[in-house]
């Protein structure tokens, strides 16, 4: 009887032990460049959060890593990419899988493309939209995208006043390596530079750089209005922006598991379309108080006409979808 005893005991200590494994909840890390307060990618990020630890009771929990202290979106990307292990989850450019062969996502870097954001939450609430969120999938990048977002517009800015595009001839600017924001830049008659994230406030500060473009959130958080005071409204492109999962992070996911980030991701996409015009708001009367100077760009023309050979070659390949985009304002 004592041996039977045992044996119930023993198996009823496995049966624990079993269940216990089984209730230990799956921790998935996202990173993000940008800091998470006062930035929309911020909010997005946070909203994505607390939605996936809702929806699964926490046994799934999002572990934000923000603040680029997982290094640069590139080297972020490179990581997920190179089946690295430093992160699961990323918040990126939604033109920075470019560079890896994604051309449908290329369309939406285009200057000037989107007229306004309602414009761009057409294509985001698409059929198209979510073929383009497969496109890295497709092609065998070892990862999927989950939702759009937005930062807003983004602007130059630059460590003396700039007025035209005229006063861009010769500047060097900060951009990222990408071809089409290179050769839009180099349209436009200044010297694209490229430069980390990380490192470009050093690099404004120092003169590396006479100037770079973000959105205006971003650029307020990170304080480049310190050293680049000069803000120049020509909103030359949307910052589209997209989430995406690792297909190793994807693949730890049940069914269910897998449902919840797909809610949450587009709960995320909504919390960021609320937040879009409430920071920037907020943002440019901070801006005032920080003595930078805010320069509107009364007549856009002569910026889309100078880039007309950066979206003439980056569309004609795919005339037909970039037209789709167009048509959707």
């Amino acid at each position: 009887m004592k041996k039977l005893l045992g044996i119930v005991l023993a198996l009823a200590l496995l049966l624990s032990c079993t269940a216990a494994l089984a209730d230990d909840p799956i921790t998935l890390t996202y990173a993000e460049v940008n800091p998470l307060d006062g930035t929309i990618v911020g909010e997005m990020a946070k909203g994505f959060k607390a939605k996936v630890e809702e929806l699964s009771g926490g046994s799934v929990i999002i572990d934000i890593q923000a603040g680029g202290v997982l290094g640069s979106e590139d080297q972020i990307l490179d990581n997920l990419l190179g089946g690295g292990n430093i992160t699961d989850i990323s918040r990126i450019s939604a033109f920075a899988l470019t560079q890896y062969g994604c051309d449908k996502a290329k369309l939406l870097s285009i200057p000037y493309t989107f007229v306004n954001e309602e414009h761009f939450w057409n294509f985001a609430a698409s059929d198209l939209a979510q073929e383009f969120l497969l496109e890295p999938e497709e092609l065998g990048l070892g990862l999927r995208g989950l939702c759009y977002g937005e930062e807003g517009f983004r602007h130059f800015f630059f460590k003396n006043e700039v007025k035209s595009i005229d006063d861009l001839k010769g500047l060097k600017i900060r951009v990222s390596s990408d071809p089409v924001m290179t050769g839009m830049v180099t349209n436009l008659g200044a010297a694209a530079t490229t430069v980390a994230f990380t490192e470009l406030y050093s690099a404004l500060n120092t003169g590396v750089v006479d100037g770079a473009e973000q959105p205006t959130a971003n650029y307020r958080s990170n304080a480049f209005q310190e050293v680049a005071p000069y803000l120049l409204l020509d909103g030359h492109t949307l910052g589209a922006l997209q989430i995406i999962i690792t297909d190793a992070a994807w693949a730890k996911l049940n069914e269910e598991q897998q449902g919840w980030i797909m809610e949450a991701a587009k709960y995320a996409s909504q919390v960021c379309r609320e937040k879009v015009a409430e920071i920037e708001a907020q943002t440019f009367e901070l801006l005032k108080q920080d003595g930078a100077t805010v320069i509107e760009v009364e007549d856009k023309a002569p910026w889309v006409e100078a880039c007309q050979p950066t979206i003439q070659e980056n569309t004609a390949a795919q005339a037909e979808l970039y037209q789709q985009i167009l048509d959707m304002q």
